[in-house]
C-alpha cells in the first residue's frame, strides 16, 4: 500500500489532486497535502510518502528547490512536477533534481492514472527485489561469530558485503533500512539465546549514516559488551577457563565460579566446554589434577598426603580412590613403578 503527498499553494487544484490520484490505484490508501515546499519538507520528514506531487510556483519554497532538497535527503523518493509552466527550463532542471514525471496543467485524469501507475509498477518492481533467505542467515551466522571471536575486522567485512549485495541488487533504501534493523534485532535474540549474559541493541539515531553503518555500529558495540565482560581477554572462552582450571588444582574449583569469571551463564558453559573439549569440566578438571599429581609423584621429596593437599584433596582417601580410578594404580603403586620408594 502506498501514501502519496501533493503540494500545491491553490487550495481547490491542491484538493483536486489529491482526489484524482486518490482514484488512480487501489494500492494507494492514504494522501496528504502541503500548501508549499517548507511544510512539504516537515511532513516527509515526520510521515515519509511513497510518491511526491509538487507544484513549480509556490511560497516559501518553490517547486525547485523542494525537488533539490528531497533529491539530497530522499534520493529513492520520486517526484511528480505538475505545473502550468511550458518552458524547457523548468524540465531541464527537474530532470537534473532526479524527478521522474513532468505534467503540465490542466491535467487530466487519464493522464495523472497513468503516471501513478507507472511509479507505482516501479514501485513493486524495487520492493520485490530478492534477497535470499540463505544469504541473511549466513550474514547473521558469521556476525555472531565475529562478535562471539571478538573479531571487529570481522564484523566490517560482513557488513561491506551486505551493502554491494543490496547495492547490486538494486534494494531501495527503505527496505535495506528494514532488513538492518531486522537483522540487529535477530542478531541480539541470537546472543542473548545463547545465556551469555542480556545484550541490547544500542539505540542510536536513526537519522545518521547508512542503515548499514549503523548496523555495523551496534554490533561493534555489542562485540565491545562482550569484551568488557571477559575483561578484555582475547583468547577462547574455553581456553580461558583451560588456563584458570591450572592455576586453581590445589583447591576445589567449581564450574559457576569459572563461568562468571568468563560472564558466562553456567548451564552454557557446561555445554561449550563439553562441545570443545569432548570432556565434562568436572572430567577435564580431575585428568588435570591427576597429571599433576603423578609429576608430583616423581619428585622423591613429595609426600603423598602433601601431593593430596596439593591437587585440591583434603580427604586423602577420597584422593587415593580417584587415583586409582584415573590411573589404574594407587599413588603408592605409581610411585613404585617408578622405583621410588617411601
Amino acid at each position: 500500500m502506498y501514501r502519496i503527498l501533493v503540494v500545491d499553494d491553490e487550495p481547490m487544484i491542491r484538493r483536486g489532486l489529491q482526489k484524482l490520484i486518490g482514484e488512480a490505484h487501489p494500492a494507494i490508501v492514504a494522501s496528504d497535502t502541503a500548501d508549499n515546499g517548507v511544510e512539504a519538507l516537515e511532513k516527509i520528514a515526520s510521515c515519509r510518502p511513497d510518491l511526491l506531487f509538487t507544484d513549480i510556483k509556490m511560497p516559501k519554497m518553490d517547486g525547485l528547490e523542494l525537488c533539490r532538497e528531497v533529491s539530497e535527503r530522499y534520493p529513492d523518493l520520486p517526484v511528480v512536477i505538475i505545473s502550468g509552466y511550458g518552458d524547457f527550463e523548468y524540465a531541464r532542471q527537474c530532470v537534473a533534481y532526479g524527478v521522474k514525471e513532468y505534467m503540465l496543467k490542466p491535467v487530466t485524469k487519464t493522464a495523472v492514472g497513468r503516471t501513478v501507475m507507472k511509479l507505482i509498477d516501479g514501485l513493486e518492481t524495487r520492493r520485490n527485489a530478492y534477497i535470499p533467505l540463505s544469504a541473511t542467515e549466513e550474514w547473521l551466522d558469521r556476525l555472531q561469530d565475529a562478535v562471539w571471536h571478538l573479531q571487529t575486522d570481522g564484523v566490517d567485512r560482513v557488513v561491506e558485503q551486505m551493502e554491494a549485495f543490496c547495492a547490486s541488487a538494486k534494494i531501495e533504501p527503505i527496505r535495506a533500512e528494514e532488513l538492518m534493523r531486522e537483522l540487529g534485532n535477530k542478531l541480539v535474540d541470537r546472543l542473548n539465546a545463547m545465556d551469555i549474559y542480556p545484550f541490547e541493541l544500542p539505540q542510536g539515531d536513526e537519522g545518521s549514516g547508512s542503515p548499514f553503518a549503523r548496523l555495523g555500529e551496534s554490533t561493534r558495540s555489542m562485540l565491545e559488551q562482550l569484551r568488557a565482560k571477559r575483561k578484555g581477554n582475547l583468547k577462547e572462552p574455553v581456553e580461558e577457563a583451560k588456563a584458570y582450571i591450572e592455576l586453581h588444582l590445589n583447591r576445589e574449583l567449581s564450574l559457576e565460579e569459572v563461568a562468571d569469571r568468563l560472564g558466562l551463564n553456567a548451564s552454557y558453559f557446561s555445554q561449550l566446554f563439553k562441545q570443545m573439549t569432548k570432556e565434562t569440566f568436572v572430567q577435564y578438571r580431575t585428568k588435570r589434577r591427576m597429571e599433576r599429581a603423578k609429576k608430583l609423584l616423581s619428585m622423591p621429596h613429595h609426600k603423598i598426603t602433601d601431593v593430596s593437599a596439593e591437587v585440591g584433596y583434603a580427604d586423602h582417601p577420597h584422593f587415593t580412590k580417584t587415583f586409582k580410578k584415573v590411573c589404574g594404580m594407587t599413588p603408592s603403586e605409581y610411585r613404585e613403578s617408578l622405583g621410588i620408594r617411601g
